[in-house]
């Protein structure tokens, strides 16, 4: 499982002209999932993801979690994150799980991050979307569970 991970004050994903998702401040995560990920992977992500201290505190150090600051989250299925370019000038995509296993996947994870008490908003999972976002920092993580 890939995630890109940007602190924002604000974000939101529109689909045609109908915004789908939206948050204040919090965490707006590109998520992909690999052919090979697990439910271990999900709670992993979840896990690590709810509590990566990226906030800042009083002091000015990065010292809070998205759940110590009350922040929301944003997540859009993004299977482009598996996109393999060391050959040739066309992505291949081979590394993403198939549609109907990310899906279920993705659907997992969220409800994961849910369950840990965060407001969490998504995209339209296989729609062409647009996302906007006001990076805080800016802050831009990549994580693998693998």
């Amino acid at each position: 499982m890939k995630v890109v991970l940007q602190r924002v004050s604000d974000a939101k994903v529109t689909v045609g002209d109908e915004v789908v998702g939206a948050i204040g401040k919090g965490l707006l995560l590109l998520v992909g999932v690999g052919q090979e990920d697990t439910e271990q992977d999900l709670a992993w992500m979840a896990d690590k993801l709810a509590g990566l201290r990226i906030f800042e505190d009083d002091a000015g150090k990065m010292n809070l979690s998205v759940e110590d600051v009350g922040g929301d989250v944003l997540s859009v299925s993004q299977f482009t994150l598996y996109g393999d370019c060391r050959k040739g000038r066309r992505p291949n995509f081979m590394g993403a799980a198939r549609p109907e296993l990310a899906e279920a996947l993705y659907d997992k994870f969220n409800e994961l991050l849910r369950a840990r008490g965060l407001r969490v908003e998504t995209g339209k999972f296989g729609a062409m979307m647009d996302v906007s976002l006001v990076n805080d920092g800016p802050v831009t993580l990549i994580l693998e569970s693998r």
